[in-house]
């Protein structure tokens, strides 16, 4: 068994590309647009991930965009469909979620423990952010930091 994707509905694409592309540094492998299903599938990549992600199509995420029609209004998407968390490894906890909060992107649980930290996504998806190997010093300004929101 090898894992391939997580697919993950967006309401607005635009702005779900800006977050994971734009604010995430995920990179973009490919996109298909269906016209007579009316829905567009794009495919991203963790930046470390990108090369083996055009070779095998994965590991990736898969962004499901079902456009809207004239006579319906696009399924709201607030609760994330009861779905868990994406879980992404980064070379330095602080530094990354510094850098978040720079673009304008809120840390919903900080990492007060040099390990772990989560934000979420414009369609309300938590994001798990782990430090690679060892926890990080636990510092401040993040180690007084509260939770901000759910996560």
């Amino acid at each position: 068994m090898e894992y391939l994707h997580t697919m993950i509905r967006v309401e607005n694409l635009e702005t779900s590309l800006d977050f994971f592309v734009n604010k995430l540094g995920f990179v973009q492998i490919s996109r298909d647009d269906y016209e007579n299903g009316r829905f567009s599938l794009i495919f991203l990549a963790a930046q470390k991930d990108a090369e083996l992600a055009r070779e095998k199509k994965a590991p990736v995420i898969e962004l499901t965009y079902n456009w809207p029609t004239e006579n319906v209004e696009p399924e709201r998407l607030t609760s994330g469909r009861n779905f868990g968390h994406l879980a992404f490894r980064v070379d330095d906890i602080y530094k990354t979620c510094q850098e978040l909060i720079d673009k304008g992107i809120e840390i919903n649980r900080p990492p007060r423990d040099g390990y772990m930290a989560f934000i979420k996504s414009p369609d309300n998806i938590s994001i798990e952010l782990l430090q690679r190997g060892d926890r990080l010093e636990v510092i401040e300004p993040w180690k007084s930091m509260e939770n901000k929101g759910s996560w």
